[in-house]
């Protein structure tokens, strides 16, 4: 795990300018690491302790679908507007750069009560806490998150009221 934090990027002035923006493609162009980090992840008590995972899009998805085949656990996506048919549950939320969305198909949260929320990053915990609030309104709960990296300068574990991991903090 100690090549983990060497494979993120960070891009100045992206989307918008004072924007530091946390690449972390470069761990999933390293197969060994992106496998270590994997394994670390599904065997993480928040994945243990929920019937079901939830990815963010987009690129949690590619972490949630990793560790949802692992942990034999079955995959959600919460998706931004547009991009899910169906009857959907929707709620608004802020980034550090302005406002967006996300929705999960109601059908897909039916056969579950407890969920672990999966994201590549926590910054602000905007979407992370979005998700919460959809799965909330659904009468179900949230057993945690499990981020690979948190900004801790932005305190979005502190807007989060369950169990919060991540693999790297900075």
């Amino acid at each position: 795990m100690e090549k983990l934090e060497s494979l993120i990027e960070t891009y100045y002035d992206f989307p918008k300018k004072g924007i530091a923006f946390k690449d972390i493609l470069g761990i999933i162009r390293d197969p060994e690491v992106f496998r270590e980090l994997i394994f670390k992840m599904s065997s993480n008590h928040v994945i243990k302790n929920s019937e079901a995972i939830i990815s963010i899009e987009a690129r949690g998805f590619i972490f949630g679908s990793a560790i949802s085949f692992l942990a034999c656990k079955p995959m959600i996506v919460a998706r931004k507007p547009a991009k899910l048919p169906g009857d959907l549950i929707q709620e608004n939320y802020n980034l550090e750069y302005g406002k967006s969305s996300l929705s999960i198909q109601k059908e897909a949260l039916k056969r579950f009560k407890s969920f672990a929320i999966v994201d590549d990053l926590l910054a602000t915990g905007g979407t992370i806490n979005c998700v919460e609030r959809l799965i909330n309104k659904s009468g179900k709960k949230v057993s945690g998150s499990i981020s690979v990296v948190e900004l801790i300068s932005l305190k979005g574990r502190n807007k989060l009221d369950f169990p919060v991991e991540s693999i790297i903090k900075i």
